[in-house]
C-alpha cells in the first residue's frame, strides 16, 4: 500500500521580490510626497503664524486684516519720511533714541541691522570666501560688512560676516584683507546656499 505523498508548501521565493519591489516604489511616492508638501505646509504655517501674531497685537480678531493694516501703515511712513518736515521730526526722534540708555543699544542695533539688509546702506552684497588655513585649502562664505577697521587699530584688515547654516545667527570675524577673495556671484544666491547649509543649488549669476 503506498502512502500519498505529503504536498510540499508552495515556494514563496518568488513573491518576496515583488513585494520588496512595491514597498520600495510606494517609500520613494512617500518620500516624493512629502518633499512637494512640507515645504510649502511649513512655509504657510509660518506665514499664518505671523499673520495671527500681528493681529493679536493690533487687536483684530479678523485674520489677515492685521497684517494688511500694518503694511498699509509702514508703507505711509515711508512715504511721509520722504517729506522735509516729517524727515526732520524723525531725525529728532532717532537722535533722542539713541542718547537714551540702554534704549541706544536696542534701537542702534535693531535699526543697523535691517538697514544691512535693505534700503541704500545694504552691507550683505560683497560675497566673499574666507582663507581658514595658509594654504587656503580650507575656507569660508561670508560677506565683507567694512572695508576698513584701521580705526579700531587693526589697519589691513576688514569685517566679515559668517552666517551659520540652518539658522538666523551667524559670527563676525576680523580678517586681514589678503585673505578674503571675492565672490563674483549674486550675494542673494551666497546667502541662500551658507543658509541653507550648501544644499541650496544657486543660480550662479555674476554680478556686474
Amino acid at each position: 500500500m503506498t502512502h500519498p505523498t505529503p504536498t510540499s508548501t508552495p515556494p514563496v521565493g518568488p513573491g518576496r521580490p515583488l513585494s520588496r519591489s512595491v514597498g520600495r516604489r510606494v517609500a520613494a511616492w512617500f518620500a516624493r510626497g512629502l518633499l512637494i508638501i512640507a515645504p510649502a505646509v511649513i512655509t504657510v504655517y509660518i506665514c499664518w503664524l505671523v499673520i495671527r501674531w500681528v493681529d493679536g497685537l493690533l487687536g483684530i480678531d479678523i485674520p489677515g486684516v492685521g497684517i494688511v493694516v500694518a503694511l498699509v501703515a509702514i508703507t505711509a511712513v515711508g512715504a511721509l519720511a520722504s517729506t522735509f518736515v516729517t524727515r526732520a521730526a524723525l531725525g529728532l526722534l532717532d537722535d533722542l533714541l539713541e542718547r537714551l540708555p540702554f534704549v541706544r543699544l536696542l534701537y542702534t542695533s535693531s535699526k543697523d541691522l535691517l538697514n544691512a539688509f535693505v534700503g541704500d546702506r545694504r552691507r550683505f552684497t560683497k560675497a566673499v570666501r574666507v582663507s581658514l588655513t595658509e594654504d587656503g585649502a580650507v575656507g569660508a562664505l561670508g560677506f565683507v560688512t567694512d572695508e576698513s577697521l584701521e580705526r579700531l587699530g587693526l589697519p589691513g584688515y576688514v569685517a566679515v560676516y559668517l552666517p551659520q547654516s540652518y539658522n538666523f545667527a551667524g559670527q563676525m570675524l576680523t580678517v586681514r584683507a589678503d585673505r578674503v577673495s571675492p565672490l563674483l556671484v549674486d550675494s542673494g544666491d551666497v546667502m541662500a546656499f551658507v543658509v541653507s547649509g550648501g544644499v541650496t543649488t544657486t543660480a550662479g549669476k555674476s554680478q556686474s
